[in-house]
């Protein structure tokens, strides 16, 4: 696992920018699995930028996003579906039809095995983008005795809620259940890119990078066995878990 260290989050967020940019530079219809929440905004933003100045062209990219809120339809405004139109789909030139992110609506587990099926079609992601739960879950892998390989229905935690409760009204408007890749469909992917910041990140980023234990009560620590994958946090949250370069 390789660490790079940022001295700010937004020299995090252009690094994975362009990581991106030269994937999709290099490999025109590459498949790229995105993640959603407050982390990947300004990643999003600089391929935008990226896109319009024409450094990059998603005409023929596919996407599959990590995971969706169970109850609440795409048109909803904290839906996943509408959050990766409003903040990335809408502004680039890529095809709506080559991008998926699960309904969050209907049958929830037919809708889980469709997400499994999208994670498979043409082959593994080629880049997985991440974020990191304070608990250190990964999509909605949930911290817990036990992880699921495949791509499944969650029930959230209490610290997952209170986490997205900012997003809502009020708390009680958060969904408790949500459909996410599991945690072999992640591992799958070709490479692997870590973005986090903020101090209440540094008891999941200690445990995923400043050891060699893997536990499901981490469940970010997974990312250990990938043969590509790369953590990228700037120098106040690496201050803060007390890694050195």
């Amino acid at each position: 696992m390789k660490v790079i260290v940022t001295n700010s989050y937004d020299e995090t967020c252009a690094v994975i920018a362009n990581m991106i940019k030269e994937l999709v530079n290099a490999k025109p219809d590459a498949k790229l699995g995105l993640a959603t929440g407050g982390t990947p905004v300004p990643i999003y933003k600089k391929l935008i930028e990226m896109n319009k100045a024409g450094e990059v062209d998603f005409s023929r990219v596919h996407t599959v996003n990590l995971d969706e809120y169970c109850g609440i339809p795409g048109t909803h405004d904290q839906s996943y579906r509408y959050f990766m139109d409003t903040n990335l789909f809408d502004h680039i030139n890529i095809d709506k039809k080559n991008t998926f992110v699960a309904s969050g609506m209907g049958d929830f587990e037919a809708n889980a095995r469709e997400l499994e099926e999208k994670v498979r079609e043409g082959g593994a992601a080629d880049l997985q983008l991440l974020g990191i739960g304070n608990n250190g879950h990964i999509a909605f892998n949930e911290a817990s005795d036990h992880l699921i390989a495949v791509a499944h229905t969650e029930k959230l935690t209490e610290s997952t809620i209170n986490a997205n409760a900012r997003f809502f009204e009020k708390k009680e408007d958060v969904p408790t259940m949500a459909i996410t890749m599991g945690m072999g469909d992640i591992l799958a992917a070709k490479k692997v890119v870590l973005a986090a910041t903020g101090l209440a990140k540094v008891p999941a980023i200690r445990g995923l990078i400043m050891d060699d234990v893997i536990t499901t009560q981490n469940p970010s620590t997974m990312l250990k066995m990938h043969e590509d994958a790369v953590v990228v946090i700037d120098r106040e949250l690496a201050d803060a878990v007390g890694y050195r370069a």
